[in-house]
């Protein structure tokens, strides 16, 4: 699925290649996020704005859909049954959910070392650090590191169940628009897929720009997709005080 927002760009921005984000995005509100270079990954944590003790439940989100990837059509739920966001469009088919992110020791088996004193903003960036590092803007910690989503990345499992990465996946201009259902804190890293077996270090740099979306109608596809996604949307419509 391959759309174009309707609506007038609210804001636009870089998240560069290995850096992290974080931002309260509003409900009716859409971002879209584009690989820039191919090869890209963006490790994705959602929370509930105002009560962060609810956040994007792996578990919840996949067993509800009957999927182990994500892509067009499927929403990101809560622990607490609602839906945080939804994905209304997707160039590639397939977002990985089950690798989580990079750690420091990761990063320096794979790549080496290079810090910030010697390489400044050409430094090696690791996944877990960059949430830790956003989270703890908002009063969060390691406690509320989740299993996250790594969109723009496909992992697969061969004969045996060993998981490996899939090279090419997504190519420069690949996009996937999230739209959300109830305030949420959004935040992101773009380093390196745990999985990736590319030899250097160079994650793509990653558009971020935010519309306001189009109301959700009676027969949006990500409210039918199965009788689950049904039963959040009206969850998070009485929880937002909106008539379900």
């Amino acid at each position: 699925m391959n759309t174009t927002p309707a609506s007038p760009m609210l804001w636009e921005e870089q998240l560069s290649g290995g850096n992290h984000w974080s931002a309260r995005l509003r409900r009716g509100t859409v971002l879209r996020m584009v690989d820039q270079q191919g090869g890209a990954n963006v490790a994705a944590l959602f929370y509930n704005a105002d009560h962060m003790l609810e956040r994007y439940s792996m578990p919840d989100t996949l067993k509800s859909q009957h999927t182990a990837f994500l892509t067009a059509g499927y929403v990101c739920q809560s622990d607490m049954g609602r839906v945080l966001c939804s994905i209304t469009a997707d160039t590639l088919g397939w977002h990985d959910t089950w690798c989580g992110v990079s750690d420091a020791a990761m990063v320096l088996a794979k790549y080496g070392e290079k810090r910030y004193a010697e390489h400044h903003n050409a430094m090696h960036r690791n996944g877990r650090d960059g949430l830790l590092i956003e989270l703890a803007k908002h009063g969060l910690g390691v406690r509320d590191l989740v299993p996250n989503v790594n969109f723009f990345s496909k992992v697969v499992p061969d004969a045996d169940g060993v998981l490996s990465h899939v090279k090419g996946h997504s190519v420069a201009g690949s996009h996937v628009d999230l739209r959300f259902e109830m305030d949420t804190l959004v935040v992101l890293s773009s380093a390196p897929h745990p999985l990736d077996a590319r030899d250097g270090y160079a994650p793509a740099d990653v558009q971020l720009s935010a519309y306001r979306a189009e109301p959700v109608a009676s027969d949006d596809a990500c409210r039918l997709k199965c009788p689950q996604n049904g039963r959040a949307f009206i969850n998070t419509e009485r929880y937002c005080g909106v008539a379900a």
